[in-house]
């Protein structure tokens, strides 16, 4: 189907899974950053480089949330674009 045949509930559907799939690697990347954060805070502190580290993980936790919150919203989107049900 093209883009141009597409519905609105369609697109919206289309960029929840998109997000969902960016939410599981957005969720791999915090947790290898954060393992990888445990193995070197020690070493980075003391070169006084562990807060741009920091800076990283915060950034990324907060995309992860702001990525959570546009789910959940097209989400209920995606449930207001549902036609009707037929009257029988």
């Amino acid at each position: 189907m093209s883009a141009d045949t597409k519905t609105p509930l369609e697109h919206v559907n289309d960029t929840v899974v998109q997000l969902k799939e960016m939410r599981h690697y957005a969720k791999n990347n915090v947790e290898l950053l954060t393992t990888q954060w445990l193995l070197f805070d020690g070493e980075l502190s003391k070169l006084k480089r562990a807060e741009e580290i920091e800076q990283l993980m915060a950034l990324q936790g907060q995309f992860y949330d702001a990525l959570e919150a546009a789910i959940t919203d097209l989400e209920g989107l995606s449930v207001e674009l549902q036609p009707p049900p037929p009257e029988e």
